[in-house]
């Protein structure tokens, strides 16, 4: 079953760095898995807990949040801030008994296309072999229980 599984991955991207690094990843042709979504911010130090929560609750198997190199963010802290939010978000998933792993912050200047679309693949490579989310699979069990 697990191999058929596809996973849904969003990812927060900053509109300077990593929006721009997969806009180069694109340009350059360099492929990477369909099922990313991006999703630009003005800066990851805007991605709070609970959007990334919420990805979840959406339907996501995984999120990323990529943001500029560390000492590079055009907001000064921003990407410190998210690495925060990140590291909170990962212990709560833990808390509640899934895998912390589902969520990462990434770091990437807008020149690095192919880490981009290496990131991704490595990624989804990563939440296929953890399987479907939990909160998917309960999202799904309470929605056929309110149907039937």
């Amino acid at each position: 079953m697990t191999d058929a599984f596809e996973p849904e991955i969003v990812a927060f991207c900053c509109h300077y760095c990593a929006y721009t690094a997969a806009d180069m990843a694109g340009s350059k042709r360099i492929s990477y898995p369909p099922n990313v979504k991006i999703i630009r911010v003005p800066c990851t130090g805007k991605v709070d807990a609970i959007h990334i929560m919420r990805a979840f609750e959406k339907g996501a198997d995984g999120v990323y949040v990529a943001g500029c190199l560390e000492g590079d963010c055009h907001f000064k802290t921003g990407n410190i801030r998210a690495a925060h939010r990140v590291r909170r978000v990962q212990a709560l998933l833990e808390e509640i008994g899934m895998e912390g792993g589902r969520v990462e912050m990434i770091t990437m200047s807008a020149g690095m296309g192919e880490r981009f679309a290496q990131t991704a693949r490595e990624f989804t490579e990563k939440i296929r072999a953890l399987g479907p989310s939990p909160i998917r699979d309960a999202i799904r069990q309470s929605g056929r229980r309110a149907a039937g």
